[in-house]
């Protein structure tokens, strides 16, 4: 695929845009809490938009396109899992998060708001959980910086290597500038611009005559969401996605961050309406590249979105759908970033290093943590052969069996311990990565399943060994009786 102009200048004047409002974001953002949350004051149009497009990432226009372009519709499962994870989480997390947050001292991370839901005062169970999101926000953040330097490599004939520093510049740059307020809007705009993408596109290829020439010969295996290849385990592992959402803290920083408790059931509703059409045009988008390709089948099969935009419409249209994928990109790096910098700026530096250390002087170390993450990152994702579907499966197990179980545990159950809550964390994270290095020898289940059932056994059991303090009870006593 060579290069053109009009892609060139639509890519530019994407990236423009995105700049624009990292400075806008700049100066609305006055303190710490406005840069790590937004000052709790995101409306739920952008809360959800925000969600919706930091959850998806590129898995949405490179993996799952990918994946079902290779296996056919036995891959929707992935989506199927993920979509009823994600309402349960908008229907039982998301309201009890942003008002418990807010209750306990308006924590602003989720090891702040763990510390002081179990009274920590010796900082253990929020050193844990902070050092498990910096681990694992490095490898999903990877995931994303190997989609951007597919997009650049592929989109502009650019050397991998090369591909991926200009990609994580552009990511990296407006999450310095504008934190929370530049994320969550450039989520808005980026939401927007990849929902109308992954519509046009499979709409667009299926109205071809190749594609319609294709669909008479298409094997019945690849439109059947069961097949030969459909086994029990693998059932179960694609449903077991939806148990991730209970422990993605970029997407958990979005509840905590949103105006008003009452205005949750408004942003669920757009958010699982604008993920369930995505979803559709994902699947839809593999199923249109297998028929299109037919005859010259793609080297990788990640890139199908790309090369079906490039075929379907002129240089201008195509460079701005193409766009989207950097926008699915941009939108879940720069909220894993921030995170990892919210992370850096409350859980360590101010916790351990500076107590006393002033609002101008946390945004500045956030920031810094910012460039850290990324280039830790960066190195992660030099290898070309990375698979970006391969690297989210993994961070999203581990975030999601390490804090999954906690979260709800935490706010379902007045008798959850602090030590029951290490124990979790602990535990999950672990499985994760030992199962992960058993996969293909012994077991095939996707390690979140494991993971997940072993962390929330485990803290139940420790919780039941010595329960909480009166104290904690009390407080969560409160906390019930304000929702």
């Amino acid at each position: 695929m060579t290069i053109e102009l009009p892609v060139l200048i639509t890519f530019i004047a994407y990236l423009a845009l995105m700049m624009g409002i990292g400075l806008w974001a700049y100066k609305a953002t006055d303190s710490v809490d406005d840069y790590i949350l937004g000052g709790r004051g995101m409306g739920p149009a952008v809360t959800a938009l925000s969600v919706g497009a930091s959850d998806m990432s590129g898995w949405l226009l490179l993996g799952l396109p990918g994946a079902v372009y290779l296996g056919g519709l036995g891959e929707a499962w992935i989506g199927i899992g993920l979509v009823f994870g994600a309402w349960l989480n908008w229907l039982f997390v998301a309201k009890r998060l942003r008002v418990y947050t807010q209750f306990t001292d308006n924590a602003l991370t989720l090891p702040d708001f763990f510390e002081k839901r179990f009274e920590d005062n010796k900082g253990i169970l929020k050193l844990v959980s902070a050092v498990t999101i910096l681990v694992f926000f490095t490898f999903y953040a990877s995931s994303g910086m190997v989609g951007g330097a597919i997009l650049f490599e592929k989109v502009f004939g650019l050397d991998y290597t090369l591909a991926l520093l200009i990609g994580s510049t552009i990511i990296v740059a407006y999450t310095f500038v504008g934190g929370f307020f530049a994320v969550s809007w450039t989520d808005f705009f980026q939401g927007c611009l990849m929902l109308i993408a992954l519509l046009i596109v499979p709409v667009a290829i299926f109205s071809l005559p190749e594609t319609q020439a294709g669909l008479e010969n298409i094997d019945p295996a690849m439109l059947s969401m069961f097949n030969e290849n459909t086994t029990l385990i693998g059932f179960v592992s694609l449903l077991a996605w939806g148990l991730g959402y209970f422990g993605q803290p970029h997407i958990l920083s979005r509840f905590m961050a949103i105006a008003s408790p009452d205005d949750i059931p408004v942003s669920r509703r757009i958010a699982m309406g604008w993920m369930l059409l995505a979803l559709v045009g994902a699947l839809a988008t593999g199923i249109a590249g297998s028929l299109y390709f037919a005859a010259e089948p793609l080297s990788n099969p990640e890139t199908v979105f790309i090369h079906l935009a490039h075929a379907a419409f002129n240089p201008w249209i195509g460079g701005l759908l193409i766009a989207a994928i950097l926008s699915a990109i941009m939108s879940t790096i720069d909220s894993q970033l921030l995170v990892c910098s919210s992370v850096i700026t409350e859980d360590f530096y101010k916790k351990w290093l500076r107590p006393q250390a002033t609002s101008k002087e946390l945004m500045l170390v956030g920031r810094i943590g910012v460039l850290a993450i990324a280039i830790i990152a960066g190195v992660v994702a030099l290898n070309p052969e990375s698979s970006v579907l391969g690297l989210v499966s993994y961070a999203w197990a581990g975030f999601g069996a390490a804090f999954g179980p906690v979260v709800l545990l935490s706010l379902f159950w007045r008798g959850y311990s602090r030590n029951g809550a290490v124990a979790t964390i602990i535990v999950g994270a672990l499985t994760v990565v030992i199962w992960k290095q058993l996969t293909g020898h012994i077991f095939d289940i996707y390690e979140i399943l494991p993971g997940f059932i072993l962390a929330t056994l485990t803290g139940v059991i420790v919780s039941k060994m010595k329960s909480p303090s009166e104290t904690i009870k009390q407080q969560f006593d409160s906390f019930q009786a304000k929702l």
